[in-house]
């Protein structure tokens, strides 16, 4: 699949294809079941080429299960959720992360979150470049962009809209918004782009300056569409274009 808005908007950064799926592609990066690492890492690696993997045993972290959205409990999470994601519970648990002032706050925040359990065995992950479209679609496409791109992905996302709202930028883990929370979004009748990678946590997969910009296939298809006519073609557009490194 070959991308006009990476080629208009000068990506440093390959758009990546996820999709769910029983076949597992060979010769993937995949985190080995019991190993500590952040699924936002491999989506890093994605992003310079490769092609990534994952099942509920090779998440790489007990939250990356919920994020990739292979179970919607949190029961394997050491101390429970509402701990972990706030004060902690104490000697022989994990540290709290913080994130959440209170233990309340933080159930309540998991409890909101899209219940979601996928019917396949792997989340796959590569660029979009490698993805053949006549044998496979995926079901969200997700940017890697700095700030004059993601400005542009914001425009192009309300383009063709009507309200203000069609992109949001909600509190999660890295996780969430490249995954469970687009995919809640591809069930709604006007899916939302989700701007993620705020979460602290995930920060140090990813170089300084990069967020995410996560569209349902859908939506991302309706983008493409509309690149031709629209301010990706005219002068200020252009402006901006100009400062952005030829990188690739």
């Amino acid at each position: 699949m070959v991308s006009r808005i990476a080629q208009e908007l000068k990506l440093k950064y390959q758009p990546l294809g996820l999709s769910f799926t029983d076949t597992k592609p060979e010769d993937a990066l995949e985190f080995k079941e019991g190993e500590t690492g952040c699924v936002i890492a491999l989506f890093a690696a994605a992003s310079h080429g490769k092609t990534a993997v994952f099942s509920k045993d090779t998440c790489g972290c007990p939250g990356g299960r919920i994020g990739l959205g292979f179970t919607d409990d949190y029961d394997h999470v050491p101390g429970g959720i509402d701990y972990f994601l706030s004060t902690g519970r104490g000697e022989g648990y994990p540290e709290g992360e913080g994130y959440i002032k209170t233990p309340e706050l933080a159930k309540e925040f998991a409890d909101q979150l899209p219940k979601t359990c996928i019917p396949t065995k792997y989340v796959v992950v590569k660029p979009l470049e490698q993805i053949d479209e006549e044998n496979e679609k995926p079901s969200l496409v997700v940017f890697f962009c700095e700030p004059d791109q993601l400005s542009a992905l914001v425009v192009l996302a309300n383009y063709r809209r009507s309200g203000t709202d069609n992109v949001v930028i909600p509190f999660g883990a890295g996780c969430h918004t490249v995954c469970l929370l687009p995919f809640d979004q591809s069930s709604h009748s006007q899916p939302k782009a989700v701007v993620g990678l705020t979460d602290i946590s995930a920060r140090p997969s990813v170089d300084p300056g990069v967020l995410s910009f996560t569209v349902p296939i859908g939506m991302y298809e309706e983008m493409e569409a509309d690149v031709p006519g629209s301010f990706l073609e005219r002068r200020d557009w252009k402006k901006v274009r100009d400062r952005i490194p030829d990188t690739r």
